[in-house]
């Protein structure tokens, strides 16, 4: 993900802050500089991002990516494959537009998501929504920083009410992934333990392939990795 450039209100270019509801996130910072300000259970904290730096952050933690070089890009890995890429974070919009689904998708929709078209209207809404989840994030800091933590709990039950729905879908994605994987480690377990390697018989390599077009993110603009499974060709 290349981290925006826009330059927003308070003077300083990045991301759209958000929180995750139920995945952690990771960062690998693989060119550039910038900052990660963060609102979590120790209050407001700023990380520095440079090249090599690695940096995680649980479900609840308030996050804003800070693009100071102009060039920050960073690898993302995201915990519980499906839930991020299907609602699991909420921005930090004005409480306004944290009321219900619809007040929250009219504010989070975007017209197009091709950061790579030239969609010049695209790009504005794009620009509004950060703008828009940036005017939520500096009260949200500034409660933080002036009242303490507690000042995290209102967005906190709204962020949970918008995505409670999706809970039984996402239940879905996890058995079929994380806890599926998980059931398989241990019966791997189980067989080393009692000297049965059988199992190693199916071993495999599989590959995923970078898709080629970026969409606009909340942080900037992404670049995925298709992960649906491809066998490694021999030669």
């Amino acid at each position: 993900m290349s981290i925006y450039n826009w330059p927003s209100q308070d003077g300083m270019a990045g991301g759209s802050p958000h929180v995750h509801t139920a995945s952690t996130e990771a960062y690998v910072v693989v060119e550039g500089t910038g900052r990660l300000e963060t609102l979590d259970s120790r209050g407001f904290t700023v990380t520095p991002l440079t090249p090599g730096v690695v940096v995680w952050f649980t479900p609840g933690t308030v996050h804003r990516a800070i693009n100071d070089s102009g060039n920050l890009r960073v690898l993302i890995v995201m915990q519980n494959a499906g839930l991020p890429e299907n609602g699991d974070a909420v921005m930090t919009f004005p409480p306004e537009h944290l009321v219900d689904v619809d007040a929250y998708s009219r504010a989070a929709s975007l017209p197009s998501r091709d950061a790579d078209g030239g969609d010049a209207a695209a790009e504005a809404a794009a620009r509004r929504r950060r703008d828009l989840a940036l005017e939520g994030y500096l009260e949200l800091k500034h409660g933080v920083i002036t009242s303490g933590v507690s000042a995290l709990a209102g967005f906190h039950a709204a962020a949970v009410r918008l995505v409670s729905g999706r809970a039984g879908t996402w239940r879905g994605y996890v058995d079929d992934g994380a806890a599926r994987q998980a059931g398989l480690t241990k019966d791997n377990l189980d067989s080393i333990e009692s000297m049965e390697s059988f199992y190693l018989q199916d071993s495999r390599t599989t590959i995923g392939e970078r898709k080629t077009r970026r969409i606009y993110g909340m942080c900037g603009r992404i670049q995925a990795w298709d992960l649906s499974e491809t066998i490694a060709a021999g030669r």
